[in-house]
């Protein structure tokens, strides 16, 4: 992936229109400088935590920079002066095209405010309003990245390994097994000796694919087409025997249906996951929160026994290959709003609203 398209890929949480709207509605100053948002009916632009009134929705013109929106015929705001911010694109965009040049060693953070001259706190709150994590997020998962390329490639485990920068095997299946949701060797074949079927149905949420092993469940995914989500299920297991099954999975995929359309309790289903304990430990968590309710992250870290692992907590609910079935949903950022989510931002304001209407019919 070239430097340019990594920086789009990240950084695209942050400009959809749905992020910015939630951005500007609850006034994130974190926002400041990511972008401008126009009003159409008053012709003025402002940053995203001007103290004016908040406009409707359907009319907010949103615009990268200050110049931007002024090329579209809208005047500064004079409360919140919107044009003396920074653009923050292009110094995080350097920051990533930095991170990515550092392929086996991810920079520090310390490294990080020497060579862009801001201060850590600065630093990392521009770069994860931009990003939607922060820089030892982005480093770790461009690594992944790196090792995947290589496993592909045929390199062994070990030389891949080493490459990418894991400076030993317990660290890389430590952290690079929760990401790749299997082990490097079985990524390396790519699912080669595993028999998995699955299927794919329509819900209100969108299309729902849910595929299992002889073990358990495997993956529950969330989509817009049935197209996309085969195709993302057959390009991380390319030499797995996958067969769909829309027959013998009925139950199974009736029990996750029922649960997030109705309210019925789901219950306990088994399994066929790869994760650390300390991944585990996250989902049981999230199974505990009750239907309706929602936790911040770092409520999440404080009950599991590790109030300063709030990060981490992001990190095991981004990576959740079990949609539903493990509630990653049900956890949102400390600072307002829903935050983000691996199958849309839009998709789990629904779910979180769907289950505070049905919360009733679970026994809690």
């Amino acid at each position: 992936m070239s430097h340019n398209r990594a920086v789009q890929t990240y950084m695209q949480p942050l400009f959809t229109d749905e992020r910015r709207r939630a951005a500007v509605m609850a006034r994130d100053r974190r926002a400041d400088g990511a972008f401008v948002y126009g009003v159409t009916s008053t012709g003025i632009f402002c940053r995203p935590s001007c103290a004016s009134r908040r406009p409707r929705s359907d009319r907010m013109a949103f615009f990268s920079t200050a110049a931007d929106a002024k090329a579209a015929g809208y005047r500064a705001c004079r409360r919140c002066q919107p044009e003396s911010l920074p653009d923050t694109t292009d110094i995080v965009e350097r920051i990533c095209r930095y991170i990515d040049s550092r392929q086996e060693e991810s920079p520090k953070l310390s490294e990080l405010e020497r060579n862009f001259g801001l201060s850590r706190h600065h630093l990392v709150r521009t770069f994860k309003a931009a990003v939607g994590m922060t820089p030892k997020a982005y480093a770790d998962l461009r690594r992944v990245e790196r090792l995947k390329q290589r496993l592909r490639a045929g390199d062994s485990v070990t030389n891949a390994m080493y490459d990418v920068g894991y400076g030993s095997s317990s660290r890389l299946y430590e952290r690079g097994n929760t990401l790749l949701g299997m082990t490097p060797a079985k990524y390396q074949r790519q699912g080669a000796g595993m028999s998995a079927m699955f299927t794919i149905v329509e819900t209100s949420f969108g299309k729902l694919l849910v595929a299992t092993t002889d073990l358990g469940i495997c993956a529950v995914r969330l989509g817009d087409t049935a197209a996309a989500l085969e195709r993302g299920l057959r390009s991380e297991y390319g030499l797995a025997q996958l067969r769909r099954d829309d027959t013998g999975l009925t139950p199974t995929v009736r029990r996750i249906v029922h649960h997030i359309e109705d309210g019925v309790p789901l219950g306990a289903l088994a399994t066929d996951v790869r994760s650390t304990a300390f991944t585990r430990a996250v989902w049981r968590a999230l199974i505990a929160i009750p239907r309706g309710e929602t936790r911040t992250y770092k409520e999440v870290a404080e009950t599991i026994g590790q109030p300063s692992a709030a990060r981490a907590v992001a990190r095991a609910c981004a990576t959740n290959e079990l949609a539903l079935v493990i509630p990653c949903h049900r956890v949102v950022p400390a600072g307002g709003g829903t935050g983000g989510y691996r199958w849309g931002s839009a998709r789990k304001r629904k779910l979180l609203e769907r289950e505070r209407v049905t919360r009733t019919k679970v026994s809690v």
